[in-house]
């Protein structure tokens, strides 16, 4: 069975439980939210958030640092199939019809169908993909394997020498989804992790990911700078 779900392409990958802050400033994504807002309270106020794998992607810088974003409408938009919903957990209107919002990740689905038509912005058929464990017993079995490479993992981008005694989900599932999210891997990568069918699954892929990064972390002596920061300006003092 398929559920429609509007559609929110951006240059990134959301997670179950992850917070996702936006700044919406396109007239389509104004309406989006107001069409969700003036939702009934008992009804899931929820967006699917879907990479593009090509097409235009329009961002701004706002003060707050949140992703500001648009879609051109004069260029075809490839999309990848598997995308996160996202629930808006607070809005903040401007006097001039931007939107502030905090979403948070909520359950994964698969693109049946989309809709351009319907209305300003794109709708979906999704099926909602499960959060299977896995294999019996394989997830709780990675899950300290993984936790010690992501801990050594932070400590290296840090230039930590020693633990901090930061607190790390131990539930296999919120785990992965915290790995995938945070730790400095590409867009592929991320969709890669989002897509795969079970935390089992999960957890050993990123294992390789974060033994992989690692061993460069380890091999260079340096946290890498991201190509954001290379194309800020040098402040002039």
């Amino acid at each position: 069975m398929t559920a429609a779900l509007p559609l929110f392409p951006l240059g990134t990958v959301l997670f179950p439980g992850l917070v996702l802050p936006l700044h919406v400033f396109e007239d389509r994504y104004r309406e989006l939210i107001r069409n969700l807002v003036a939702l009934p309270a008992d009804e899931a106020r929820e967006f699917g958030v879907v990479a593009i794998r090509s097409g235009w992607e329009v961002e701004h810088a706002t003060p707050g640092g949140e992703p500001a974003v648009g879609l051109t409408t004069s260029t075809s938009l490839s999309l990848y199939d598997v995308g996160c919903s996202a629930q808006l957990r607070q809005v903040t209107e401007h006097p001039d019809g931007r939107f502030d919002i905090v979403t948070v990740g909520r359950r994964r689905f698969r693109i049946v169908d989309v809709d351009p038509t319907a209305a300003p912005y794109l709708n979906a058929q999704v099926e909602w993909l499960d959060e299977a464990p896995g294999e019996p017993g394989m997830a709780d079995a990675l899950t300290p394997g993984v936790l010690a490479v992501f801990q050594r993992y932070l400590r290296m981008l840090r230039g930590e020498s020693t633990p901090t005694g930061e607190q790390l989900p131990d539930d296999p599932n919120v785990l992965s989804h915290l790995v995938a999210a945070t730790a400095s891997l590409t867009l592929d990568d991320r969709q890669h992790l989002l897509a795969l069918p079970d935390t089992a699954s999960r957890l050993r892929a990123e294992r390789t990911l974060l033994s992989r990064e690692v061993a460069l972390l380890d091999q260079i002596r340096a946290v890498p700078a991201t190509l954001a920061e290379l194309s800020t300006p040098s402040a002039p003092n």
